[in-house]
Order: structure tokens, then C-alpha cells, then sequence
């Protein structure tokens, strides 16, 4: 079975680095945590560690996931960190202590709810800034805080936007200074104070050196950075962090010498996805490993040998040109029972925690 190492003690490093940066800068974090799907080996580690103590909360976007992690922290401050259904109304009170809303009759499901639990829910309201996704209309924010403040059991602590994870819209100084624009406004009209504005996520963070952040924005959510090292604004390794974090190791099950190109007529009944072979008729060594396109998009993870190169995958194997497959000492490189390494993304280590055919090697 291919595997994936995840490397925790480089992560908890991550977020110890992370820390200590945004603290000096005057800033509160949410540490994302589903990209590890409710992983539970994988969050004891994590979550026990002192560097979690620093954090302002732990989010995901999966309440199955948050149960986890208020079962392993009952303790530990939880956000569901997008708009959720009315149906799951129960389960957010239960597992959120915060939430991100978008929508008024899901505030009126979560503050009837939250009444029946004897609880008081905090809710971020989340702003459209040019994204598209979640959030609501500029023009219409005052009138939707004036009917938000007039429900009993909720709390109502911030303002948030997304931006950069649907059209990929920079975060940039103009928008979010817009935010912070309607937080005065909101404060200003209302007389109450929003505790949090929650303005960034790890494609925000470069823009904190370059003094690109409103003072105001004073809340990141961040799990692409903490987990993978990297900010999807320019997918670089940001500052110090490890991008070392998570290793894929797939084994080759079959290894042949074989032809480059394909013997009989090509139909359109293939489900597999193929890259021309640079060289015609030639013969190279071909190794299949044992994942394919359920458990993850090639294109989202590198061979850390660069001799080795896709040739194409179905579902459950893909196939890796080796090339003439011999070292230094002229013997060959790799034969059935070897792994190979790949580097995967933030997307990729997604898709394989949550799949239940990839084994968790948690170091």
C-alpha cells in the first residue's frame, strides 16, 4: 500500500516559527487543520503539543473533523471556518465555538440552537470583497449586523473576507483596508466593538513584511503555511518554515522494460490519462506503481528523482518512466519491492489523508 509521512515534528516547528512571527505583528491565527481530515494519530501529536497553547483557535471545514478535535482538546477554542447548512445547525453549536456566516436565516437556525444547548455561539461575518465565494454584499452588510445584534444567543466577535482560494483575487492593501473601512462603520453605527477581522490566510502573509496589512487586520486563518511551509500567493517556501513536511512513498509492484508507444488500435473506451512519450520506439524501463487517480492527481505531486517521469495512470496504478534504470554502479536503480519518493502539495496531502486506500505513517 503507498503511503504518506507526515512529518509532525517539522509541522509543530511551522507553527512554533508562526507563532512568534504573527505575535510580533500584532496578530491572532486560526491553525486550519483540515487538510488532515480528522486524522486522529496525527492530531494528538499535534494538538498536545505546547505551540498550540499560542494559537487563538483550531478550524476545519468538516464538523465530522472538528468532533475530533474536541474530542482529543475539549479544552482547545474550535471555528467552522466556512458558512455552514441549517440542517447542521446542531453539530456546529455542539463542535464550533466559532463560526463564519454568510447567510441570516442560518444565524436564526444557529442562534435557536444554541438556545436549546445553553450556549452562547460567536459568529464572524463574512464579507464579499471580490472573490465570489462566500460572503455577503457590501451594500447590504449594515442592515444584515442590525438584525444579526437582535439575536439573544449568538455573539457577533468579527468581520472576515476570503480571498485568493475560488478566482484567486489577490489579497492586496486596497482590499483589505476596504474591510476595515466597514468595520468603523459597523462599530461606529452599532457602538460595539468586533473583537477580530479576519482578513488573511496564508496567500495574505507576504503581504505582512511589506507593511501591506491594515493595522486593523489583527486575525489570520492559516493551514497551508503551518502544514506545508509554503503561501499559495507566489507557492514559495515562506520565510523560515520546512516544506519538508509530508513525504509520498508509492511501491513499484511491476518493473519491465517495454515499448514507448502502445501496440494495437486506440479506443475511446481508456479512463487513464497519458503523456506522449518524448522518444518514439524506444524501449526504457517502466515501473507501475500501486496508486492511481482516486487516490491522488499526478500533477499534484513531484518525483524527487528527477530520472523518474509520468507516463500515465488509471485508477488505482500509474506508470513511471525509469529510463535506462541503472546507477553509478552499473547495476539497476529500482526493481519491484523499491519505493519511490514524491513531494506532494497542499492539494495532494488533502486527497491522500482523506482517502482510506493510502496508509498514515505518522512520525
Amino acid at each position: 500500500m503507498a503511503e504518506l509521512v507526515i512529518k509532525t515534528e517539522k509541522i509543530l516547528k511551522n507553527i512554533k516559527k508562526m507563532n512568534e512571527y504573527l505575535a510580533n505583528n500584532n496578530i491572532q491565527w486560526t491553525l486550519v487543520a483540515k487538510i488532515l481530515s480528522g486524522h486522529r494519530g496525527t492530531l494528538e501529536k499535534i494538538l498536545h503539543d505546547p505551540a498550540i497553547k499560542n494559537l487563538h483557535s483550531v478550524g476545519d471545514s468538516r464538523l465530522s473533523n472538528l468532533k475530533v478535535i474536541k474530542d482529543i482538546r475539549p479544552d482547545i477554542v474550535t471555528m467552522y471556518i466556512k458558512p455552514p447548512a441549517i440542517q447542521s445547525a446542531p453539530k456546529v453549536i455542539k463542535y464550533a465555538d466559532i463560526s463564519v456566516n454568510s447567510s441570516y436565516s442560518t444565524l436564526v437556525a444557529l442562534n435557536e440552537e444554541a438556545e436549546r444547548q445553553g450556549k452562547i455561539h460567536r459568529v464572524i461575518i463574512m464579507v464579499e470583497m471580490g472573490e465570489l465565494r462566500e460572503g455577503v454584499i457590501r451594500e447590504n452588510i449594515v442592515d444584515f449586523y442590525s438584525r444579526i445584534f437582535n439575536l439573544p444567543n449568538l455573539q457577533v466577535i468579527g468581520l472576515g473576507t476570503n480571498l485568493g482560494c475560488m478566482y484567486g483575487v489577490e489579497p492586496t492593501y486596497d482590499k483589505l483596508i476596504q474591510l476595515c473601512l466597514y468595520e468603523q462603520l459597523l462599530e461606529t453605527k452599532f457602538n460595539k466593538k468586533l473583537e477580530l477581522i479576519s482578513g488573511g490566510s496564508s496567500i495574505t502573509l507576504p503581504l505582512i513584511s511589506k507593511k501591506k496589512i491594515p493595522k486593523a487586520v489583527n486575525h489570520f486563518r492559516i493551514g497551508e503555511a503551518a502544514f506545508l511551509g509554503t503561501s499559495p500567493l507566489n507557492n514559495k517556501k515562506f520565510r523560515n518554515l520546512s516544506t519538508d513536511t509530508f513525504e509520498y512513498d508509492a511501491n513499484i509492484i511491476e518493473m519491465e522494460e517495454k515499448e514507448s508507444n502502445p501496440d494495437g488500435v486506440i479506443s475511446e473506451a481508456s479512463i487513464g490519462h497519458i503523456q506522449e512519450p518524448d522518444e518514439k520506439h524506444k524501449k526504457t524501463y517502466r515501473a507501475i506503481l500501486d496508486f492511481g487517480i482516486l487516490d491522488v492527481d499526478v500533477n499534484e505531486i513531484e518525483a524527487k528523482d528527477k530520472n523518474v517521469q509520468f507516463i500515465g495512470t488509471t485508477s488505482d496504478m500509474t506508470v513511471y518512466n525509469l529510463g535506462a534504470n541503472i546507477n553509478r554502479s552499473q547495476r539497476l536503480k529500482y526493481k519491484v519491492g523499491n519505493k519511490i519518493a514524491f513531494k506532494p502539495n497542499y492539494m495532494a496531502v488533502a486527497r491522500l489523508m482523506n482517502s482510506k486506500f493510502i496508509n498514515k505513517q505518522v512520525k
